[in-house]
């Protein structure tokens, strides 16, 4: 018989009632009327603190309590400080970015401006649907952990879960916009900081599974500096997760809504030190928990260590869970919804028309339309996220480097994200991780080796950097020759 730690009325009222606070936060805070430039960046005021615990709030989504974790079972200690370098990297990559890219739009709403104006339409075209892309699957990966969570607590249908919790979120966020993502995100972080707090002194109290030395006993690989995929995991985690979110929106709307840039540079390094130590910590858990059983579902392995029959425990690791979802789907639904409204009517005026900010409306209740359905079916949170890192992976040689080397026009932009693009998703493994389109369908597995089938995920993303470097290089070359 299955566990089940909480009723499906207790939990779904926990959801509720977390959901109606936020509800009556935002409607406190909102205003009846707001301009396009605040409802994407607010009012370009933003101190310190508010902008360090929006950056930390919107980055550590559910996916912390699922993700790093789950990694750790098959990736071992380096997958985990892979991870969180990862996790980590967008912030001090952006600490350069950031000031540069304010200086020379200083009234900047999106990259995708940027990307407009130094590549031209067809690269902002094909960069609008990278970052969609990845911005909704990074949304369905959200809504999905949610879900999934209060499935195992109290075995609460997915599709419940997902529909209450986009509902909760459109109910606030399409009324305030960013400015209401900010405030919203103060109270999300405090609730997320004594949480986490809380699990490291549960878990380090224990010292009967607090040991480093039960880790090298029981799962000696996941530690053991000779063991290959130590290595592979954290390269293949550190290269997804810097490249994606440095596309992401939400973290440049929070770029331009910073007062100045020393306030920008001081939350980016406090938020990228506090998205580091969480999401190492939630990997080391990972670890723990597979040493003490080697079965433990991967996704599952933080709550298989942390849960008990306590109430007031599963309470608040579920309280948690929606703090963390809730501040990062905010975070998402207004990205989309500004990229739809800053670039809507330069790629077709036909789609969006005069009223923009309503057709906008529109097109998230559609998407998140499509975020339930998908959310509902339980894909794997983690191979979801590395799917949309993927798609980023493959531009975002091209598009970063390109604001430096002034060779890189247009049409090599499109062939070396494309080309990065259909190779990488060439080898990205199915989601057993043991195949590809191209190894094991297209062609025998039997033809390839088993450095190259069990480094699948690797190697998808090394070819999709790689191939950007080749075709930069080589055109470089080329055009020098001439």
């Amino acid at each position: 018989m299955e566990t089940t730690y909480l009723s499906i009325q207790s939990s779904l009222a926990v959801t509720i009632i977390v959901g109606l606070f936020f509800i009556g936060l935002g409607y406190l805070n909102s205003k009846k009327t707001i301009d396009k430039t605040n409802y994407i960046i607010g009012n370009k005021d933003e101190n310190t603190f508010a902008l360090t615990t929006s950056l930390s709030a919107s980055a550590l989504g559910a996916w912390v309590l699922f993700g790093p974790a789950s990694a750790a079972t098959w990736g071992g200690a380096g997958a985990v400080i892979g991870y969180a370098l990862g996790a980590a990297a967008p912030m001090l990559l952006l600490y350069n970015f950031g000031p540069k890219i304010r200086k020379e739009f200083p009234r900047g709403l999106s990259l995708t401006e940027f990307i407009k104006k130094r590549f031209g339409m067809g690269i902002l075209k094909l960069s609008l649907f990278l970052i969609l892309f990845y911005l909704v699957i990074f949304l369905i990966a959200e809504v999905t952990a949610i879900a999934f969570l209060l499935n195992f607590i109290s075995k609460t249908p997915l599709w419940i879960t997902a529909g209450i919790t986009l509902i909760i979120c459109l109910l606030y966020i399409l009324r305030g916009g960013f400015k209401l993502s900010i405030i919203t995100d103060k109270y999300q972080f405090m609730i997320i900081a004594v949480l986490i707090l809380a699990s490291v002194i549960l878990i380090l109290g224990n010292l009967e599974i607090n040991s480093f030395k039960l880790i090298k006993e029981n799962s000696p690989n996941l530690v053991n500096s000779k063991y290959l995929p130590n290595y592979t995991a954290g390269l293949t985690f550190f290269i997804a997760v810097a490249a994606t979110n440095l596309f992401h929106q939400g973290n440049w709307q929070r770029v331009f809504a910073a007062k100045n840039n020393l306030i920008l540079k001081k939350s980016l390094i406090y938020s990228s030190l506090i998205t580091f130590l969480i999401v190492l910590w939630m990997g080391y858990t990972g670890l723990i928990s597979f040493s003490l059983n080697s079965k433990v579902i991967p996704d599952l392995a933080f709550f298989e260590l942390i849960l008990s029959k306590n109430y007031l425990l599963i309470v608040s690791i579920l309280i948690l869970a929606l703090a963390l979802t809730l501040s990062t789907i905010d975070t998402l639904i207004n990205a989309i919804s500004s990229i739809l409204i800053v670039n809507g009517n330069q790629i077709s005026k036909s789609i969006f028309g005069s009223s923009l900010k309503k057709k906008t409306n529109y097109i998230i209740l559609l998407i998140c339309i499509l975020v339930f359905i998908l959310a509902s079916k339980g894909f794997s949170i983690l191979y979801l996220f590395l799917l949309a890192d993927l798609f980023c992976c493959a531009a975002v040689v091209t598009i970063f480097y390109g604001f430096f080397n002034k060779k890189i026009d247009s049409q090599l932009s499109y062939l070396s994200i494309i080309s990065a693009l259909v190779l990488g998703i060439l080898f990205f493994p199915s989601t057993d991780f043991r195949s590809s389109i191209l190894v094991g369908n297209l062609l025998p597995i039997e033809y390839f080796s088993s450095v190259i089938t069990t480094n699948l995920l690797f190697i998808s993303f090394g070819i999709a950097i790689i191939t950007q470097l080749f075709t930069i290089t080589f055109y470089s070359l080329r055009s020098s020759f001439k």
